[in-house]
Protein backbone atom coordinates (compact mmCIF):
# COMPACT_ATOMS: atom_id res chain seq x y z
CA UNK A 1 0.00 0.00 0.00
CA UNK A 2 1.44 3.18 -0.96
CA UNK A 3 1.51 6.60 1.02
CA UNK A 4 -1.10 8.00 -1.37
CA UNK A 5 -3.32 5.14 -0.38
CA UNK A 6 -2.75 5.31 2.93
CA UNK A 7 -3.64 8.76 3.50
CA UNK A 8 -6.98 8.61 1.90
CA UNK A 9 -7.89 5.94 4.23
CA UNK A 10 -7.20 7.78 7.28
CA UNK A 11 -9.40 10.79 5.63
CA UNK A 12 -12.14 8.62 5.18
CA UNK A 13 -12.14 7.28 8.22
CA UNK A 14 -12.00 10.37 9.92
CA UNK A 15 -14.75 11.94 7.73
CA UNK A 16 -16.70 8.30 8.55
CA UNK A 17 -16.09 9.32 12.39
CA UNK A 18 -17.02 13.10 11.99
CA UNK A 19 -20.49 12.64 9.88
CA UNK A 20 -21.67 10.15 12.69
CA UNK A 21 -20.77 13.24 15.30
CA UNK A 22 -23.76 15.41 14.37
CA UNK A 23 -26.62 12.79 15.29
CA UNK A 24 -25.74 11.89 18.26
CA UNK A 25 -25.76 13.08 22.05
CA UNK A 26 -23.99 15.81 21.30
CA UNK A 27 -25.29 16.46 17.62
CA UNK A 28 -27.87 18.68 18.64
CA UNK A 29 -25.66 21.20 21.01
CA UNK A 30 -23.17 22.02 18.10
CA UNK A 31 -25.84 22.63 15.44
CA UNK A 32 -27.29 25.29 18.09
CA UNK A 33 -24.04 26.74 19.41
CA UNK A 34 -22.88 29.71 18.24
CA UNK A 35 -20.80 32.92 19.07
CA UNK A 36 -22.26 35.33 21.53
CA UNK A 37 -22.86 38.36 20.53
CA UNK A 38 -20.65 40.98 22.44
CA UNK A 39 -23.45 41.76 24.83
CA UNK A 40 -23.40 38.40 26.22
CA UNK A 41 -20.07 37.96 26.60
CA UNK A 42 -19.80 41.43 28.55
CA UNK A 43 -23.07 40.20 30.89
CA UNK A 44 -21.33 36.72 30.79
CA UNK A 45 -17.97 38.13 32.49
CA UNK A 46 -19.44 40.29 34.51
CA UNK A 47 -21.69 37.74 36.06
CA UNK A 48 -18.45 35.74 36.69
CA UNK A 49 -16.07 38.39 37.94
CA UNK A 50 -19.31 39.03 40.81
CA UNK A 51 -19.06 35.83 41.61
CA UNK A 52 -15.83 35.47 42.07
CA UNK A 53 -15.60 38.55 44.48
CA UNK A 54 -18.10 37.36 46.25
CA UNK A 55 -16.57 33.98 47.06
CA UNK A 56 -13.25 35.86 47.72
CA UNK A 57 -14.80 38.15 50.00
CA UNK A 58 -16.85 35.61 51.93
CA UNK A 59 -13.08 33.77 52.36
CA UNK A 60 -11.56 36.46 53.90
CA UNK A 61 -14.55 37.06 55.88
CA UNK A 62 -14.37 33.60 57.42
CA UNK A 63 -10.21 33.95 57.59
CA UNK A 64 -10.58 36.99 59.44
CA UNK A 65 -13.15 35.26 61.87
CA UNK A 66 -11.06 32.24 62.24
CA UNK A 67 -7.51 34.46 63.17
CA UNK A 68 -8.69 38.09 65.08
CA UNK A 69 -12.65 37.09 66.00
CA UNK A 70 -11.82 33.23 68.13
CA UNK A 71 -9.18 34.28 70.19
CA UNK A 72 -10.89 37.41 71.24
CA UNK A 73 -14.22 35.36 72.15
CA UNK A 74 -11.88 32.94 73.72
CA UNK A 75 -10.88 35.87 75.97
CA UNK A 76 -14.03 37.33 76.71
CA UNK A 77 -15.31 34.04 77.52
CA UNK A 78 -12.40 33.19 80.06
CA UNK A 79 -13.09 36.31 81.61
CA UNK A 80 -16.69 36.10 81.96
CA UNK A 81 -16.43 32.87 83.74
Amino acid sequence: MTFLDKAWKAQRKIEDEVKHMGGGRYGRVLKMARKPTSEEYSKGSMTSAIGILLIGLIGFAIYLAATEGMPRLVDWVENFF
